[in-house]
């Protein structure tokens, strides 16, 4: 037998923790933050791409990295009959990649450009600045190994920010090297922990066995004086990892990019190599990245598909709302209807049907409140003008068309009510 809830018992229903409903006064800035990445992303080149927010869980394991902590421990992940795991994504990459190789984009294109927007998900310690389900906004541009698509994703992020008023951010820059530059890091690294491996964190302590790189970007004031004694990656890159890097450098220099060099850079994916970034801004604490990203030269080949290069990047959309001093404008209502009595009412939404279809913003009173009050609510939403209609104005043919900016009123006759109303706005907009 269906339960039914008290009132009470309904109302202590609230959101899981991590997760948070985005209300409209919100939504504003929200959209116009979209918006703004959207224009950017044309300017680019970047053409939208939308992934389920369900996902087979081996998508992530093998491209992320079976020993990250996203895989580990992050991921909701649950079965679908008896043997099939799959999981909300946790990040966007993986997926873009997966639909590139699923719908065989790489024999129809060479260079292939694509953004998305959307929820991600990971099962972490809720916070300011990092929450279970988030947002985020990013770009994958796969299929060459330019140096120059290193240095556009770069400049695109910057762009993007600089297009949502916001500034004061530091880019930081690193490469990790090809998979030979890291194999062979990694073995003059494990050889350094080796009697040091006690005095690590617990989680270095495991990444030490199962992901070494992490432990260089590992927050720990401990761990970081034990990596500080030990020369950065940078000193051991291929020639040809060096060249890149260096081109790379000199692209941004030369296009006016300012950034620092941070040796301890690796991003906490696996299937990073070469160039790695992350924009960081000091207004948002502890998790103050605002936006990471990189190359992935293997992980196209990881995945079944042929070696393709490919560099992308993704911005987490709270950590933007927190810090963006972009003002959008709301737009305001054009026609508010201050109706009192039944037979306006039907003239009244006759005619607000007849100018929405024409693309004419107008909204209506459904509480059967008063003038007065139905004024009040005209004003906070805005509204340019006021049609004021009952009994006695119906019965003169009539109808009161009130200015709001002007606080002017004049009567106009019903029967040229639609011609007047529509003349009104293309002029006024």
């Amino acid at each position: 037998m269906k339960k039914v809830y008290s009132c009470g018992e309904m109302l202590r229903i609230k959101t899981l923790p991590g997760m948070e409903d985005i209300l409209p006064e919100q939504m504003v800035k929200w959209q116009a933050i979209e918006r703004k990445a959207r224009e950017v992303f044309l300017v680019y080149g970047y053409s939208e791409i939308r992934t389920p927010l369900l996902e087979d869980a081996m998508l992530f394991s093998q491209s992320v990295g079976e020993e990250t902590d996203i895989v580990k421990k992050q991921m909701f992940s649950f079965l679908i009959g008896k043997d099939k795991r799959v999981c909300l994504r946790p990040e966007g990459t993986a997926p873009v990649v997966r639909a590139y190789l699923q719908h065989s984009v790489f024999r129809r294109q060479g260079l292939v450009k694509y953004y998305y927007l959307g929820a991600m998900f990971r099962y972490e310690r809720p916070q300011k600045g990092r929450k279970r389900q988030f947002y985020q906004i990013g770009a994958e541009a796969i299929g060459s190994n330019s140096p120059y698509l290193d240095a556009e994703i770069i400049y695109l992020v910057n762009n993007l920010l600089q297009a949502v008023a916001i500034d004061g951010y530091q880019i930081r820059l690193n490469s990790i090297g090809c998979l030979d530059c890291q194999a062979n890091y990694k073995h003059l690294l494990r050889d350094y922990l080796r009697d040091k491996k006690d005095l690590l964190c617990p989680d270095c302590q495991c990444r030490a066995e199962t992901n070494l790189l992490r432990i260089l970007d590992c927050k720990n004031k401990q761990c970081r004086e034990i990596i500080r004694s030990f020369p950065p990656i940078l000193d051991y890159l291929c020639a040809k990892c060096k060249e890149h890097f260096a081109k790379v450098k000199r692209i941004l220099t030369e296009i006016g990019i300012n950034y620092v060099i941070d040796a301890h850079i690796v991003r906490g994916l696996d299937y990073y190599t070469n160039t790695v970034f992350e924009f960081i801004h000091p207004e948002l604490g502890s998790q103050n990245a605002l936006a990471g990203g990189g190359r992935y030269n293997n992980l196209i080949e990881q995945m079944g598909g042929e070696k393709q290069p490919a560099v992308g990047f993704s911005l987490g959309m709270e950590r933007m709302m927190a810090i963006s001093r972009l003002e959008p404008q709301v737009l305001p209502l054009h026609i508010f209807f201050a109706l009192m009595g039944e037979r306006a009412y039907d003239w009244g939404y006759k005619m607000l049907a007849h100018l929405r279809s024409k693309g004419i913003s107008s909204e209506i009173d459904y509480q059967n409140r008063s003038l007065k009050s139905q004024l009040r609510k005209a004003n906070r939403l805005k509204a340019k003008f006021v049609v004021i209609a009952g009994e006695k104005e119906l019965n003169k043919g009539k109808i009161i068309l009130r200015d709001m900016r002007k606080q002017e009123q004049r009567e106009i006759n019903l029967e040229k009510a639609e011609a007047e109303l529509c003349a009104l706005i293309p002029a006024d907009s």
